[in-house]
C-alpha cells in the first residue's frame, strides 16, 4: 500500500503488551507510533519501543489523551482493549478535535456496551439471544421472582459490563442479596454504572466467540470462531481455534450469526460477537466485544491476516481487501495467558519485580510481550504480562509445541501461570479436546501447577515434575567428545537484593500478631469491610474485599471469634502480610 496514504503517526491510547504489539503493525505500514504513560509505567516496555512518548496522570483520562496526540501532531488514536477502549465519549472526543479513531462507531460501542439494549437489538434482528431479561433488573426481590419464572441457577450481570466482570452466580433465593449487591458494586466500580440484568445460567456451555470485520462500504465477514471455555472467574486464560466442538457446518452458522449481529449494530473495524455453545449445539448471542480482542492472535495465525492492520485500513476508508470465500484456515492456534498470579493460592495476584527474562522461540512460537528482566509488575493493572501464542498442524501438534514454548520461558521474580498452563494442557480433560470444567481452579491442578512452576523437561511425560528453579545454573561441557552436566552458582543480577529487601517489607505487620491475626494475601485496595470491631464471625466468613490488578479477592476469617484491632477500611491501600484485624477467642 502505498504510505501517502497512511496515517503519518498514531497514538496507541494504552499500555503494556497491547501497545507494542500496536506499535509493530504501525510500523510495518510506515505510521509513527506515539506512546502514553502514566507515572508507574515511565520505565516500561511499551515507552522505550515507541517512536515518542507523553506523561498522562491516567489511562482513563480521555481529555489527556486527546490532548497527548495533538500535542505529537498524530491523526489518529487507536485505543487497544481495556481502559478506555469501549468508551463511546472517548471515541466522540477523539473525533470532535479532528482525529481518526481506530475502531467502531461511536454509536456501535454504546449500544453493545448496554448489555439490556444490545440484547433487545439482537432479539430484533433474529439472533439467538440467551433466556433472560432486556432490561435492568431494580431489586432483589425482582431477582428472586425471576428466579422461580425461568427457574435457577442465574446469573447476574452488569448491563454495562465486559470482559467479565460484574457477574455474579445464583443458586438459590437465599444467594440473591448477596449476587445482587457484588454485581452492582462492581458495575459501578468498573463501568460507572451499577444497573444490572439477568440471564439463565446455562451450565457447562462453552464460551464460543466469532471474529469479525466489518468496512464502511456494508462489507461484513467472519474469520472464523475461537474456543474461550477455559477461565477462572470469567477470566479467560487460554483460546484457541479451531474450536474442538465447532464442525464446519456449526463454524458456518456462528459464523452468519456474527455478521447478522454486526450489521443489526451498524458495525465497522475488528469486533468480536461472544456466545455460549450448549452440549447439543445450540448457539446463543451473550455480548459484543467493540474492540481488538486479547486473543485476537490466534485468529491471526490460522488466517494469515493483521486484524491491526486491517482496522487502521478501514479507519482510512478503504474497503475490505478480501470476501468471505477469499478466507482460509490453516492449522490450529492455542494462546496461554501468562498473567502475575499465584495459581497454588486461588490465582492471587502477584505484582513485583521481573528478575529474570527469556522468551521461548524457533517455530510456530509467537510472544507478545510487555515487559523484560528489570520490569515493574504494577499491582495497579491488569495481571496479564505477556502471551505465547503456537501455530500447529493439528491441535495436538498445537498443544505439544505450547507445552515446548511454556518450558522454554523464564520469568523470575513474581510468580506467573507458566507452571498452571503446563498442568492445564498436560491434563486428559485438555488433550482430549473437553471443557475442563471443574478443573481450573481444582486443588489437584494448583499442586501439580506449584510442582511444575520450576520447568519441566522438554519431551517430559504429563505430569512429570522438575525441580525449581533457583540461582544454581546447569551447564552442560564437552571433554574428548563426551558431554557432562557442570552445575554453576552464577551471581544474581543487581535488582535481586532490591525485590528480596521489598518482599520482607512487605511481611511487616504479620509479625507478632500470632495465630489471632489476619493478614492480607495480596497488595492491593480495600473496597469493602463486612465486619466491624466487636463482631462475631464464623471460619470463612467474608472480612473485607482487596482489589488488586482488577480483581476482587474476598478475604475469609481464618478462624471463629470475635473481631478486634480492626485496621483497614475502604478505599486504603494494603500490602501483603499487613495486619487487616485480629480475630480473638473462638
Amino acid at each position: 500500500m502505498d504510505n501517502t496514504h497512511v496515517f503519518q503517526k498514531v497514538l496507541v491510547a494504552n499500555r503494556g503488551e497491547i501497545a507494542i504489539r500496536i506499535f509493530r503493525t504501525l510500523r510495518e505500514l510506515g505510521a509513527g507510533a506515539v506512546a502514553v504513560y502514566a507515572d508507574a509505567d515511565r520505565a516500561s516496555l511499551h515507552v522505550a519501543f515507541a517512536d515518542e512518548a507523553y506523561r498522562i496522570e491516567s489511562y482513563l483520562n480521555a481529555d489527556a489523551l486527546v490532548e497527548a496526540a495533538q500535542r505529537a501532531g498524530a491523526e489518529a488514536v487507536h485505543p487497544g482493549y481495556g481502559f478506555l477502549a469501549e468508551n463511546a465519549a472517548f471515541a466522540r472526543a477523539v473525533e470532535a478535535a479532528g482525529l481518526a479513531w481506530i475502531g467502531p462507531p461511536p454509536d456501535a460501542i454504546e449500544l453493545m456496551g448496554s448489555k439490556t439494549r444490545a440484547r433487545s437489538v439482537m432479539q430484533a434482528a433474529g439472533v439467538p439471544i440467551i433466556p433472560g431479561t432486556t432490561e435492568p433488573v431494580g431489586s432483589v426481590e425482582e431477582l428472586r421472582r425471576l428466579g422461580e419464572e425461568i427457574g435457577y441457577p442465574l446469573l447476574i450481570k452488569a448491563a454495562a459490563g465486559g470482559g467479565g466482570k460484574g457477574m455474579e452466580a445464583v443458586e438459590s433465593p437465599q444467594e440473591a442479596a448477596r449476587a445482587f449487591e457484588i454485581a452492582r458494586r462492581q458495575g459501578e466500580s468498573y463501568f460507572a454504572d451499577s444497573s444490572v440484568y439477568v440471564e439463565k445460567l446455562i451450565v457447562e456451555p462453552r464460551h464460543v466467540e466469532v471474529q469479525v470485520l466489518a468496512d464502511a462500504h456494508g462489507n461484513v465477514i467472519h474469520l472464523g470462531e475461537r474456543d474461550c471455555t477455559i477461565q477462572r472467574r470469567h477470566q479467560k486464560l487460554v483460546e484457541e481455534t479451531p474450536s474442538p466442538a465447532v464442525s464446519p457446518e456449526l463454524r458456518e452458522r456462528i459464523g452468519a450469526i456474527g455478521i447478522e449481529a454486526a450489521r443489526a449494530a451498524a458495525y465497522r473495524s475488528a469486533g468480536t460477537v461472544e456466545g455460549l455453545l450448549t452440549a447439543d449445539g445450540e448457539y446463543f448471542f451473550m455480548e459484543m466485544n467493540t474492540r481488538i480482542q486479547v486473543e485476537h492472535t490466534v485468529t491471526e495465525e490460522v488466517t494469515g491476516i493483521d486484524l491491526v492492520r486491517e482496522q487502521v485500513l478501514i479507519a482510512l476508508g478503504e474497503p475490505l481487501s478480501f470476501a468471505q470465500e477469499d478466507v482460509r484456515f490453516t492449522g490450529h492456534a492455542i494462546e496461554c495467558r501468562i498473567n502475575a498470579e499465584d495459581a497454588a493460592h486461588n490465582f492471587l495476584p502477584a505484582p513485583g519485580l521481573v528478575t529474570a527474562y527469556r522468551e521461548p522461540g524457533g517455530p510456530g512460537v509467537r510472544v507478545d510481550s510487555g515487559i523484560t528482566a528489570g520490569s515493574e509488575v504494577s499491582g495497579a493493572y491488569d495481571p496479564l504480562i505477556a502471551k505465547v501464542i503456537v501455530n500447529g498442524v493439528d491441535r495436538e501438534h498445537a498443544r505439544r509445541r505450547m507445552l515446548r514454548a511454556l518450558d522454554e520461558f523464564v520469568i523470575e521474580g513474581p510468580k506467573t501461570l507458566i507452571g498452571f498452563h503446563k498442568a492445564l494442557l498436560t491434563h486428559p480433560c485438555f488433550a482430549a479436546g473437553e471443557t475442563c470444567h471443574g478443573i481450573v481452579e481444582s486443588e489437584q491442578l494448583a499442586a501439580c501447577a506449584s510442582e511444575l512452576d520450576g520447568g519441566a523437561a522438554v519431551g517430559a511425560t504429563p505430569g512429570a515434575v522438575s525441580p525449581a528453579r533457583s540461582r544454581e545454573r546447569v551447564r552442560e561441557v564437552e571433554v574428548d567428545g563426551r558431554r557432562f552436566e557442570v552445575r554453576l552458582l552464577e551471581p544474581e543480577p543487581p535488582w535481586a537484593e532490591v525485590a528480596r529487601r521489598r518482599r520482607l517489607r512487605s511481611r511487616v505487620g504479620a509479625g507478632g500478631a500470632g495465630r489471632d491475626a489476619l493478614v492480607s494475601p495480596m497488595q492491593g485496595t480495600v473496597l469493602a469491610v463486612a465486619v466491624a470491631e466487636g463482631d462475631e464471625v464464623e471460619a470463612g466468613q467474608v472480612i473485607c474485599i482487596v482489589e488488586a490488578m482488577k480483581m476482587e479477592n474476598e478475604v475469609h476469617a481464618h478462624r471463629s471469634g470475635t473481631v478486634t484491632e480492626l485496621s483497614v477500611s475502604a478505599g486504603q491501600a494494603v500490602t501483603t502480610g499487613q495486619v487487616v484485624c485480629v480475630v480473638a477467642g473462638g
